[in-house]
């Protein structure tokens, strides 16, 4: 009998882990031992709407071997149609405890993704935060399908145990899951702009807005350019509720 601790839930057609952040973390432990890479994928309410057009990024997010749902908007999701989770969680804060855990373990990490420059920064950043922790490399992602034999050979001879991809949905994500059997690292996870954050060039909401769940009222009044993006989240939470009621009815 599965536990809830460990099951699995789906919102509009997305599965989802349902698990905190030491038993994701108990997980991407088990990846290093068996190999891998053990992909790991963080959507929010914005990627799994995208999800619903995109055939790719769904089946590649339902790939995934780890599936950590984050934001706000995925909790209320999950609160609607009856199945709640443990709480807000974020892909930024399961990358900063992996990376915590790699820098204990001795373990190196490759960074790929952001504009020219952000993953040098970045590593700077990581280095400092977590002493210990090898960098074994770093590129931008500003390349295409051509590029990729070329990246995921300089990522294989680099030794890297952990690859942070930081190229935004669908492209991290397909990148992944298209790649896997062609990566040599244990885990490979899809990091959005984690990147352009440890390097500086971005700040997350203070932490009693990421308590409160308001991080993306932080981002809409800090990058009110991004206010088209955050317009899904109201859209996103009408159709769960449309969509519970049809399940209703059934």
């Amino acid at each position: 009998m599965t536990s809830p601790s460990t099951q699995k839930i789906k919102i509009m057609g997305i599965l989802l882990d349902r698990v905190d952040y030491d038993r994701a973390l108990q997980k991407i432990e088990r990846f290093l031992e068996t190999g891998g890479p053990g992909v790991i994928v963080t959507p929010n309410a914005e990627i799994i709407m995208a999800a619903r057009k995109n055939e790719k990024l769904k089946e590649a997010v339902n790939g995934a071997d780890l599936c950590f749902p984050d934001g706000i908007g995925v909790v209320l999701a999950a609160r609607i149609i009856g199945k709640s989770l443990y709480g807000r969680t974020a892909g930024f804060d399961l990358m900063t405890q992996m990376l915590d855990m790699a820098a204990r373990r001795n373990l190196s990490v490759f960074l790929l993704g952001g504009k020219p420059g952000v993953a040098e920064e970045a590593a700077g950043s990581i280095k400092v935060k977590f002493p210990g922790i090898k960098i074994a490399g770093t590129h931008h992602g500003y390349f295409d399908e051509n590029g990729e034999g070329q990246i995921i050979d300089m990522i294989n001879k680099s030794g890297a145990h952990i690859l942070l991809v930081a190229m935004g949905a669908p492209k991290q994500e397909i990148f992944m899951i298209k790649n896997r059997n062609k990566l040599h690292c244990s885990i490979a996870m899809g990091v959005g702009g984690s990147l352009d954050v440890l390097a500086g060039r971005v700040h997350r909401a203070p932490v009693f807005m990421q308590k409160a769940g308001l991080e993306w009222l932080y981002r809409l009044v800090t990058q009110p350019t991004r206010i088209k993006r955050m317009s899904v989240l109201p859209l996103f939470i009408i159709d769960v509720i449309l969509d519970r009621l049809r399940q209703n009815k059934l």
